[in-house]
């Protein structure tokens, strides 16, 4: 099976291998029309600076963007629905939304030019990811509100790729119609990437043998670990892709397939900052921290330093003289505390997927007996292969020598755990409940 192949450097946008200095100009250019914009027509910014005692004219350099104060998740909501809009309702063409399953709904707002920039992003991410014009793109996000559907629909369009708009769940009509259309790329999430493998097993397919040369994965962190065993078992380059509703949507930042070292961030569109979650200090380039985006060109939407809870760091350019954020495997508020020790899903991902017998279908529970925390892994065994009563303690034992962690692992049938088209949810917190 062949695989995705690298653009060419006459395919490239010319900003996208320019110097830093010609970035560093642009992005000043840009971000004091944001800071200005964004000031003028959004009454929280407004109020935000005037408390602060900044102003946009105090925006002499990037550095100075430090100054500003901090965006945050719970403006919008506090904002619901069209609070945080910086143009008239004449002017937008379109809106999107969260589902709201932890509060109020955040809603974003779309110009023509907002569409148009955000469908040039989105295409650039999958150029980088190697796709081509003539490839066949098999959409699986989920459609409507949600921005993945689409924004990976009109990017996919922009780039002269034929897009099949299928959309989630339909879990064995997706497999036919991959069979059947043959499409050369995937945009899915990684979880339910493995439940589409699932079916070709289930069908009698090898998924190696599908037309399919390369995947591009996002809407929640995966591991290294995931993407190695998603290219082994259908044959294909598995690239991460970033993007946030608040900031557009997916296409933020993409992995470069010449390097798979990180995802770059179209800078020329987006200014990143890493922060200290707790103090909210600026922390140098490959310090991991907090993700924040400023954006420099949105119209109908613009965000100044908004605080995206997901935990990575910057580091410089590779594959493109964009910088690159380090693989999301993270947020701030998925980190779990138990019994003192930090953990994330993502570390426990690792070692499943790590031990011999099991697949990255996982859920943790975390229940609390008096004073004392309870950590319970349910993990699916891998269908294929011989049934080893032994891997659960493998993995247990794992989970305490690494994470340093005690916990219960529950080795669950192949299909025991829920399934999601969407999101996959891996922690059910009993303490918070």
């Amino acid at each position: 099976m062949s695989r995705l192949t690298p653009p060419k450097k006459e395919e490239l946008d010319p900003i996208e291998i320019a110097s830093r200095d010609e970035i560093s100009a642009l992005q000043l250019d840009r971000m004091k029309w944001s800071v200005k914009h964004a000031y003028d027509n959004v009454p929280l910014f407004k109020k935000r600076f005037d408390e602060a005692g900044v102003h946009p004219s105090d925006l002499k350099a990037l550095e100075d963007l430090g100054k500003l104060p901090f965006c945050y998740k719970q403006d919008l909501r506090d904002n619901y629905p069209f609070g945080m809009f910086a143009v008239p309702q004449k002017d937008i063409v379109r809106l999107h939304a969260s589902s709201g399953t932890t509060g109020r709904a955040t809603v974003v707002a779309y110009t023509k030019n907002d569409i148009d920039n955000w469908a040039d992003m989105v295409a650039r991410s999958i150029r980088a990811s190697g796709g081509r014009p003539e490839h066949m793109v098999h959409v699986t996000y989920g459609y409507g509100l949600f921005t993945g559907g689409l924004g990976a629909h009109y990017g996919a369009e922009r780039l002269g790729c034929t897009v099949v708009p299928f959309g989630g769940g339909q879990t064995e009509r997706q497999v036919q119609l991959i069979t059947d259309f043959k499409p050369d790329i995937i945009m899915v999430t990684p979880s339910y990437m493995m439940a589409i493998a699932e079916e070709f097993k289930r069908q009698g397919l090898d998924p190696a043998a599908s037309s399919l040369k390369g995947g591009i994965f996002g809407a929640e962190p995966w591991t290294e670990a995931m993407r190695q065993q998603i290219e082994a078992v259908f044959d294909m380059d598995a690239l991460d892709i970033y993007g946030l509703s608040e900031v557009m949507g997916p296409g933020v930042a993409n992995e470069c397939i010449e390097t798979k070292d990180g995802l770059t961030v179209w800078e020329d569109h987006f200014y990143p900052e890493i922060i200290n979650p707790e103090t909210g200090e600026v922390l140098p380039d490959g310090e991991t921290g907090e993700l924040v985006f400023t954006t420099l060109a949105k119209e109908a939407f613009p965000v100044i330093r908004y605080r995206t809870g997901d935990l990575t760091r910057l580091l410089p350019g590779t594959a493109r003289s964009m910088r690159r954020i380090e693989k999301i495997t993270g947020r701030v508020d998925d980190m779990l505390i138990i019994r003192g020790v930090n953990l994330f899903p993502s570390h426990v991902e690792d070692l499943a997927v790590a031990t011999s017998g099991l697949t990255a279908h996982y859920v943790l529970e975390v229940t609390r007996e008096g004073v004392m925390d309870e950590l319970t892994v349910k993990v699916e065994r891998d269908p294929i292969g011989d049934r080893d009563e032994s891997v659960g303690h493998e993995l247990q034992k794992r989970i305490k020598s690494v994470l340093g962690v005690t916990s219960k692992v529950i080795v669950c049938e192949p299909g025991d755990l829920e399934r999601s088209a969407g999101k996959a949810k891996r922690v059910i917190d009993h303490r918070k409940l």
